[in-house]
């Protein structure tokens, strides 16, 4: 056999095996409790009892330091194409102004909503440079020992 058919059969060889299914794998993300934790929890405990029994949620509501989300989701990856989201569980808890619990709600894939995105831009209000100030305006203003004392003056 001469050098060309054999480096044309490794050739194939790598080529097909680089096409195989061997480019996708799902990913799970998230710290999603098991069902028997979640079926534990109950209204009325108190943040501390939550957090025993769950663990730290995923995410809290910054503006809302009372609800607690613990999320999970699986996503297929293939190769270099954009990933798809297979299955996505969110727990949401809501605590009172007493930090006991108030709501439990369970979310999947089928609750969400997808958002498009505005290609619209937002005016702001403001100072608008000149054509000097936004190519001259940093004259000047570069002073690398600005606030050191020379001790030779």
């Amino acid at each position: 056999m001469s050098i060309n058919k054999v480096c044309l059969v490794a050739f194939i060889a790598l080529f097909s095996t680089s096409c195989a299914n061997n480019d996708w794998f799902i990913t799970h993300n998230g710290n999603m409790p098991s069902e028997e934790r979640i079926g534990k929890l109950a209204k009325g405990q108190n943040k501390d009892e939550v957090m025993a029994n769950l663990g730290a949620p995923s995410s809290i509501i910054s503006l809302d330091r009372n609800t607690w989300l613990y999320m999970s989701s699986e996503v297929e990856r293939i190769a270099f194409f954009e990933p798809d989201e297979i299955s996505r569980d969110i727990l949401v808890i809501r605590f009172n102004d007493e930090n006991n619990v108030e709501n439990i709600q369970r979310l999947t894939q089928k609750d969400g909503k997808i958002v498009e995105i505005s290609d619209d831009k937002t005016q702001t209000l403001g100072h608008e440079p000149g054509f000097f100030e936004r190519y001259f305006g940093g004259v000047g203003t570069y002073m690398p020992f600005a606030g050191r004392r020379n001790p030779n003056m």
